[in-house]
């Protein structure tokens, strides 16, 4: 493996490390969360930096370590890219629908229309077939690794997200939460 890469790649499970355990301790001690914030502190920015350093870094390895697999026949393409344009329509119709300032964690209104009268998470969901249809196409196991580890912060985020919404929202969102699967 190139230096850099290998670089790139502790970088990447460093923040992937960090994100894991900002969400664990979330779910864990939901009264000292620092996610979802309660307002544009430093721990916003360090989230959102994190994230943003995730969202660069794994398509860059999609490019890096392009079809280093060992699945590199065509038939990758028919299975992996309607999961990801599925995934894509998903995700940009639950951004869509929450809105900005509530896809960035910050309070901006109960929403339950749209992608969230499926699931209460349609972003996340969105994301995992985005995941899923780039780990096929890429054929990579860095790739995989990376995807899967920020998939597992997508299944840990509602779990540090349920008590701020409950809180929130109160009867409003438990409520909705009866009626209303987490993922699908």
């Amino acid at each position: 493996m190139n230096t850099w890469i290998g670089y790139l790649l502790h970088a990447n499970l460093f923040v992937h490390a960090g994100l894991i355990a900002g969400a664990v301790w979330c779910i864990a001690c939901p009264q000292r969360r620092i996610y979802p914030m309660r307002e544009k502190d430093s721990w916003y920015y360090a989230m959102w930096i994190a994230f943003g350093f995730v969202f660069l870094s794994n398509p860059a390895f999609v490019i890096l370590d392009w079809n280093s697999g060992i699945w590199s026949g065509a038939p990758r393409f028919w299975l992996g890219m309607p999961l990801l344009v599925l995934g894509v329509a998903f995700l940009v119709w639950g951004i869509a629908t929450l809105g900005v300032k509530n896809s960035s964690a910050l309070r901006d209104g109960f929403i339950a229309r749209g992608p969230y009268r499926i699931s209460r998470n349609p972003q996340y969901v969105g994301d995992f077939f985005i995941f899923s249809g780039v780990i096929i196409v890429a054929n990579s196991e860095l790739v995989l690794v990376t995807h899967l580890l920020t998939s597992l912060v997508f299944v840990l985020a509602p779990l540090a997200e349920e008590p701020w919404l409950e809180v929130e929202y109160a009867e409003q969102y438990a409520a909705y939460r009866r009626d209303v699967p987490r993922f699908l």
